[in-house]
């Protein structure tokens, strides 16, 4: 049956996580979107996405069923262009608790790159959101790098 983990045994200790998201437009959507300054009618795309990612995880245990409500210590996004077609959207998550902030991270990308795709789709409907990954995490049992 579905239930929370129960982490009162653990010790609380620092907990990193980092996620990546990329976003895709094509090189023509891309250009267009750059020469505006990455802003449209709805306002400046970066600072609006790095609002909503934050916003996202310290969300997270509203979202997804059994994540525990973590006191978040920092949440940081960057959003940069990878080539000439796409963005990234890197967030990293720090805490000080018993158990990680890996889903934190990971729902801040994921909701920053929806709004950067629900502020450009007037541009085009064929923006992807390519990928959502893990990559790295520091804290707690194992370590992870990508």
């Amino acid at each position: 049956k579905p239930t929370m983990v129960d982490v009162s045994e653990k010790t609380a200790s620092m907990r990193t996580a980092v996620a990546e998201s990329i976003v895709y437009f094509g090189k023509d959507v891309f250009d267009q979107l750059a020469a505006g300054g990455w802003s449209t009618k709805k306002g400046p795309i970066f600072d609006t996405a790095i609002i909503a990612g934050t916003m996202a995880a310290k969300k997270t245990s509203s979202l997804i069923p059994f994540c525990h409500p973590l006191n978040l210590k920092s949440v940081k996004i960057k959003i940069k262009s990878i080539d000439e077609a796409r963005l990234g959207i890197v967030c990293t998550v720090k805490v000080t608790e018993q158990t990680g902030v890996e889903m934190e991270a990971l729902t801040a990308t994921s909701v920053a790159a929806l709004t950067i795709y629900d502020m450009c789709k007037s541009f085009s409907k064929d923006i992807i959101i390519e990928s959502t990954r893990l990559i790295k995490k520091t804290g707690g049992k194992n370590d992870f790098s990508r």
